[in-house]
């Protein structure tokens, strides 16, 4: 019984046919050094792989007649693999987080939005700004872009906005995407951490505790003063121990 989903821990290498797995008649053959053998039958295809010593593997499944290509199975696996993996080093910051923003805001309070803006770009997400205006405040928008010009001047190390500030309806709306990692500042929350980090060697000495300190050597006493036991006379009791 054929499952009615796709399992989770599947790859697309999973699903690629493989020698006997390819079902169609004739297909069009890719030879090992990359050049096109042109369309022959399936199993002409298969042993002009085994006379190369590699695997015939449908690379397009979908085309009329199928395209196979003469390659290691494996070795086919693994510049799949690397090309997936590429593909997601090099793909754009899909994650977008907002900051909204105010016309009055306190200096203090903007430097927090500023931050956490800086956070979201040093992790590769996207930011979008929306200021918006309430009441009488649409009258006096410019002070709404001064507010959105002081904003873009201090992420600037570490993003940069996708187009000019726009007023739309009550709301500027502003959109950052983050610098690439070769051109973008480090993460100054990340640098202050570094800093305040305790040296090793003073925590080690500040949470040893201190050595008691050895107890005093006892002092030498000499046989004869000694108490007697057993009422015996001594034989060494003329003698002392240096």
């Amino acid at each position: 019984m054929s499952r009615p989903f796709t399992p989770r821990n599947s790859s697309p290498a999973s699903f690629i046919r493989v020698n006997g797995k390819i079902r169609a008649r004739d297909v069009r053959v890719i030879g090992v050094d990359g050049k096109q053998l042109g369309i022959v039958q399936l199993p002409d295809a298969l042993n002009l792989a085994r006379q190369h010593g590699v695997d015939l593997v449908e690379i397009s499944p979908n085309a009329v007649p199928p395209v196979c290509r003469l390659v290691d199975f494996g070795k086919y696996r693994y510049e799949l693999a690397k090309k997936e993996k590429d593909s997601r080093k090099h793909q754009h910051a899909s994650t977008v987080k907002e900051v909204q923003l105010s016309p009055r805001i306190d200096p203090h309070d903007l430097g927090i939005k500023v931050q956490h803006a800086v956070n979201f770009l040093c992790e590769d997400m996207k930011v979008k700004v929306a200021l918006k205006f309430r009441g009488r405040e649409m009258q006096h928008t410019e002070f709404g872009f001064e507010v959105i010009n002081k904003f873009i001047e201090q992420i600037a190390p570490f993003g940069h906005p996708d187009f000019q500030p726009k007023l739309v309806g009550r709301a500027i709306n502003l959109m950052i995407s983050p610098l690439p990692r070769a051109k973008r500042a480090k993460n100054p929350r990340h640098e202050e951490a570094e800093l305040h980090e305790p040296d090793q060697a003073d925590d080690e000495s500040e949470d040893t505790p201190e050595k008691p300190s050895a107890a005093p050597a006892k002092a030498k006493v000499p046989v004869s003063e000694q108490p007697a036991t057993g009422g015996l006379q001594n034989p060494f009791a003329g003698l002392e121990i240096k």
